[in-house]
C-alpha cells in the first residue's frame, strides 16, 4: 500500500533482524511497507540515521524495540524522531513496547527519576504520541507532555494459559511478592482461579537496603542541635516465606518484567518443596539478561512465557523452557485507531483497574 492510501508511514528505529522482526509482523497486519531508513553505527560508536524517502506533512508511526543494548536503542530512536521532525513530518508516534527506564520512576537516595528524563528527551526530539505495552507503573504516564496509551498484554497470556496449559482449571496464581499482587488477583479474577501471594524474608532485597528506602542509617545526629536526638527506626524482623497450599497443584508466577531470574527461581523452589507438580511464570516483558536462561534451564520451573515486545530468540535457542507470545496483532490494531481516529477502548476490553 502506497503513501496516498494509507496516509501515513512505518519506520524502524533499529538495523538488527532481530529489532526488524517485530517491526515487519505489524506492517503485514497493517498492509503497508516499511518505510525506507538506513540506521547504522559509525566506527567511534556514533550512531547515525539517514531517512531515504519524502515525510513532509506524513503522520510517522516509529517502532523500536529494546535490544540488550539499551542506551544505543535510544539513542536511535531520538536522532530518528529529530529527523522526522526536520523533515517536516506532521505527527512522530513512538510504537515502544517495553520502554526503559521504567524501573527507575522513584527517587531513590541521591539518585535520579531516569524516567521522566527520558519522556522529556523523548518530547524534545519531536516526538508527539507514545504506544507502549505494561508500564512498571501506571503513573509513568504523568511524567509525558503528550498522550500515551499503556496497552496490556494480559490477554494474550490468559489465552495462552487456557490454551496451552493442560488443566489450567488446577492452576493457583502466585505472587513472588506482595507489590505484584495486584497483578496476579486481575489474573486470577478472570481465570476464575485461587491466588496466592508469597510474603516474608524474600521481600527484601540487598537493592532494598542501598535504594534509600530504609534511609536513614539508624545513627544518632550529631551535627544537629545538642538537645535535639532523632529517634533510631528499629527494622522489624521478618517473618518466614507464608504460602497458601499449592500441594498437586499447578503454580502460575504472573510479573510484569522477568529480568534477573534469581527471586524466579527461588519462588520455584519454594513453590515446588510445598508440592506444586509443574511451575510456570508468565511475563509481559522477557528481557532475560546475563544467565537468565542457564538459571532457568537448570531450575524447578517448566515453562517461561514472555511477548516479543524485546526480542529475545538468543536465549530461547539457550533455553527450550522459553516461549513467545505474538502481540504485533494488538499494536498494529492500535496504530490504525490512532491513525483513523478511532476510539482505543475496544483494546482495553476485559482489562481490570489493577492490570
Amino acid at each position: 500500500m502506497n503513501v496516498a492510501k494509507s496516509g501515513y508511514r512505518v519506520f524502524s528505529a533499529n538495523s538488527t533482524p532481530a529489532c526488524t522482526e517485530l517491526s515487519k509482523k505489524i506492517t503485514e497486519r497493517l498492509g503497508v511497507e516499511l518505510g525506507k531508513s538506513v540506521v547504522y553505527q559509525e566506527s567511534n560508536r556514533e550512531t547515525r540515521v539517514e531517512i531515504k524517502e519524502s515525510v513532509r506533512g506524513q503522520t510517522i508511526f516509529i517502532i523500536q524495540t529494546i535490544p540488550r543494548d539499551v542506551n544505543t536503542a535510544i539513542m536511535e530512536l531520538l536522532i530518528m524522531a529529530y529527523a522526522l521532525k526536520t523533515s517536516c513530518a506532521k505527527n512522530i508516534i513512538g510504537v515502544i513496547p517495553y520502554f526503559p527506564y521504567s524501573k527507575q520512576c522513584k527517587m531513590r537516595k541521591r539518585g535520579s527519576i531516569v524516567c521522566k528524563l527520558l519522556a522529556s528527551m523523548l518530547a524534545k526530539a519531536g516526538l508527539t504520541h507514545i504506544i507502549t505495552m505494561d508500564l512498571h507503573q501506571k503513573e509513568i504516564q504523568g511524567f509525558f507532555t503528550f498522550p500515551v496509551d499503556n496497552l496490556r498484554a494480559s490477554p494474550f497470556l490468559l489465552q495462552y494459559i487456557q490454551e496451552e496449559i493442560p488443566d489450567y482449571r488446577n492452576a493457583i496464581i502466585v505472587a513472588k511478592s506482595p507489590s505484584a499482587a495486584k497483578r496476579a488477583q486481575s489474573y486470577a479474577e478472570r481465570l476464575r482461579l485461587g491466588l496466592a501471594v508469597m510474603h516474608g524474608e524474600a521481600q527484601c532485597s540487598e537493592s532494598d537496603m542501598q535504594d534509600g528506602r530504609h534511609s536513614p542509617p539508624c545513627v544518632r545526629n550529631t551535627f544537629g542541635h545538642p538537645g535535639l536526638e532523632l529517634p533510631c527506626k528499629q527494622q522489624a524482623p521478618f517473618p518466614g516465606i507464608e504460602l497458601p497450599n499449592v500441594g498437586g497443584r499447578i503454580a502460575i508466577i504472573v510479573d510484569d518484567i522477568i529480568d534477573d531470574v534469581e527471586d524466579f527461581v527461588a519462588a520455584a523452589e519454594i513453590l515446588k518443596e510445598r508440592g506444586a507438580y509443574k511451575i510456570y511464570i508468565m511475563a509481559t516483558h522477557g528481557l532475560l539478561s546475563a544467565d537468565a536462561p542457564r538459571l532457568i534451564e537448570e531450575s524447578a520451573i517448566d515453562e517461561v512465557v514472555v511477548t516479543n515486545t524485546v526480542p529475545h530468540e538468543v536465549q530461547k535457542l539457550q533455553c527450550p523452557k522459553i516461549k513467545t507470545v505474538d502481540v504485533s496483532m494488538i499494536l498494529a490494531e492500535a496504530i490504525r485507531r490512532i491513525h483513523n481516529g478511532e476510539s482505543m477502548a475496544y483494546l482495553f476490553r476485559n482489562i481490570t483497574v489493577d492490570d
